[in-house]
């Protein structure tokens, strides 16, 4: 009889536990959602997600709010994403530098993707070449022919060793046989597009998107994006493809929630900002700022992952990095 009694409480209490289960995934959001933003405000990673943010929360009653928490090239803010309680209400924006370089350098003890369960891909961008007003430059092949004559003169700034723009600048240099004076800058593009316009840089490398305001402005032009396919939203930068070289590399907005996170909470997430993906305010405000729309979901996201992973090593390798 006593055994009996233990066995219908261990029951009883495990079906309060899946009743309370239930309850709270019924319930979620039960608070404001924060979204961690591993770069500085600024940039196009800040920007895009927070646009993105603001729809979404209508479809889930709630606040998102974002916060900016930079350094170690992602890793702080997303290591504080991954210790946050798995249960949705904190989740966080990877880039190539969280899936790449990261990864590949094993720089930040205790960072890893396996701690994280991806949500879905919002945006998938190339890279470009922008140069400054100053520099003189008016196109892609004029660039080149200075830094043919000039070897080291050439000043080109990109993200630090590692990331897709290094990557892109290092083949660059091999397959058109230059040699350029490259200048890292971390942090977000912002701090490459202020050298641009003080004179600092000749040219940087980062998506047409993240320098949108300084072309918009006159101080800076694209002068080639680094993919096979033309973009719409700046139709008199070419595709580098038209130029005779085969060299793609871009960037990429993924959201994603701590390991282990309720399947119904990533669920309710991915609905809601797929809407806002969706609507008409969103697509058009990319459209704007020179941003190409790329939905990914949880269906596919990850091992979409594994195949960028997969390919970018493989260039790394190749480049001894």
């Amino acid at each position: 009889m006593f055994i009996k009694s233990i066995k219908s409480s261990i029951i009883m209490a495990a079906g309060l536990c899946a009743l309370a289960a239930s309850v709270s995934a019924a319930d979620f959001p039960a608070r404001d959602i924060r979204l961690i933003v591993p770069w500085p405000a600024g940039g196009g990673a800040d920007g895009i997600s927070r646009k993105i943010s603001q729809i979404a929360e209508k479809n889930l009653d709630k606040s998102i709010y974002v916060e900016n928490i930079g350094g170690a090239v992602t890793a702080t803010g997303l290591m504080q994403m991954t210790k946050a309680r798995p249960d949705g209400h904190t989740i966080g924006v990877l880039t190539y530098d969280s899936i790449i370089t990261l990864p590949r350098g094993k720089m930040v003890p205790g960072y890893s993707l396996d701690k994280m369960t991806p949500i879905a891909r919002i945006t998938k961008e190339a890279d470009a070449i922008v140069v400054s007003k100053q520099s003189g430059f008016k196109s892609f092949e004029e660039l080149i022919s200075a830094a043919k004559a000039k070897p080291n003169t050439v000043r080109v700034g990109v993200a630090p060793k590692g990331s897709g723009p290094y990557l892109a600048v290092r083949r660059l240099e091999k397959m058109a046989g230059v040699k350029f004076n490259v200048i890292s800058y971390a942090g977000s593009s912002s701090a490459e597009a202020e050298a641009l316009l003080s004179g600092e840089l000749d040219a940087a490398i980062s998506s047409l998107g993240d320098f949108n305001g300084i072309i918009s402005s006159g101080d800076a032009l694209g002068i080639v994006e680094l993919s096979s396919e033309q973009n719409p939203s700046f139709p008199n930068v070419p595709p580098i493809s038209t130029l005779g070289y085969e060299l793609e590399t871009g960037s990429f907005i993924l959201l994603a929630a701590p390991k282990n996170t309720p399947p119904a909470a990533l669920s309710k997430l991915e609905a809601a900002f797929k809407q806002a993906y969706d609507s008409k305010d969103f697509q058009a405000w990319l459209v704007t700022i020179g941003v190409t729309p790329s939905w990914l979901g949880s269906d596919g996201v990850q091992k979409w992952i594994d195949q960028l992973q997969s390919t970018t090593f493989k260039v790394m390798d190749e480049l001894s990095l």
